[in-house]
């Protein structure tokens, strides 16, 4: 079935899904964004640096907006390619994360140091994207949507570009697992230790950067953060250990990436990441009501079954 009669059929079936190529891609990108930048997006999520993953999706467009500029009119190559578009992105996002960092040990704080690099970095981008597409660059048209994403253009390379640099960014912290583990949790204890905290922070960052970038293309620069920290949140309810937590972020990110994609071909014309964001959010919301140590409402039957005991004991005491 063409890609317009599987638009137009409404409910489609998951093989009928399997056998359409444009679907097959759209299916396979966003499981694998869903899954990398889930598991990464535990270290930002357990260092207390959710919004950092925000500040990193939108200092993105910046680097978007020029990787293409410079391809095209001083390289004289492919713009629009995956592999351009993620090596700027990844030094934009970069060079924001350190100047947050660093400006985060003036007096301004980090709150002030991410609000100031974040408008500097994506209201630079938005102008510079915006004079791209109204200018005769070739490959111009259609550049702005990379800032919401369109999963449905999704080719092989693109694919390629992200199972490469997202298993590139995960492999980084499995072979540093116990040095990176430890910066995370305790960083002046990882230091006591002969862990250097000015080398591992920056591998850490640029990683975690690495696999909130990839989903440029297939769910866009703003909805990334929810990718990143959805997941590990949600993970987070049902776990202590961070192997797991890891583990069952990437799959929590995985499933909802397969279950958002499916749901943004039946339900028609919807694009797919915000449907994925949907789907995250619900995890999330049952986790947070029903996970049995953290939860919600476990805590409120605990802290009411404790009172109970607590009224009990008074009234035998008298």
């Amino acid at each position: 079935m063409e890609t317009a009669d599987l638009l137009a059929a409404g409910f489609v079936a998951p093989s009928e899904l399997l056998l359409n190529y444009t679907f097959r891609t759209m299916l396979i990108g966003t499981v694998l964004v869903g899954s990398f930048s889930g598991a990464m997006g535990c270290f930002l999520y357990l260092r207390r640096q959710a919004l950092i993953a925000d500040v990193i999706g939108h200092s993105a467009v910046f680097g978007v907006a020029a990787a293409f500029v410079i391809a095209v009119a001083v390289l004289g190559v492919l713009g629009r390619s995956m592999v351009t578009l993620t090596i700027g992105a990844v030094i934009s996002s970069s060079l924001a994360a350190f100047a947050v960092n660093w400006i985060s040990g003036t007096r301004l704080g980090s709150d002030a140091a991410m609000a100031g690099v974040l408008a500097l970095f994506y209201g630079s981008g938005i102008v510079l994207l915006r004079s791209a597409s109204l200018s005769s660059l070739p490959g111009r048209g259609g550049i702005e949507t990379y800032i919401f994403g369109n999963a449905a253009t999704t080719t092989h390379e693109d694919l390629l570009v992200i199972a490469v640099c997202g298993g590139a960014a995960l492999l980084t912290v499995i072979i540093g697992w116990r040095a990176f583990g430890l910066f995370t949790f305790d960083p002046v204890f990882a230091h006591t230790l002969g862990y250097r905290s000015a080398v591992l922070g920056p591998i850490l960052g640029v990683a975690t950067t690495v696999a909130v970038v990839i989903g440029v293309k297939s769910v866009g620069l703003i909805l990334m953060v929810a990718f990143a920290i959805m997941p590990a949140a949600s993970a987070r309810q049902w776990t202590g250990s961070l192997r797991s937590m890891v583990m069952l972020a990437g799959s929590i990110g995985g499933a909802a990436g397969a279950v958002g994609s499916y749901a943004a071909v039946s339900f028609g014309r919807v694009p797919t990441g915000p449907i994925v964001v949907l789907v995250l959010f619900t995890v999330f919301l049952v986790s947070v009501l029903f996970a049995p140590r953290r939860s919600v409402i476990g805590r409120a039957m605990r802290a009411r079954r404790n009172a109970a005991r607590l009224a009990v004991v008074g009234g035998n005491g008298r």
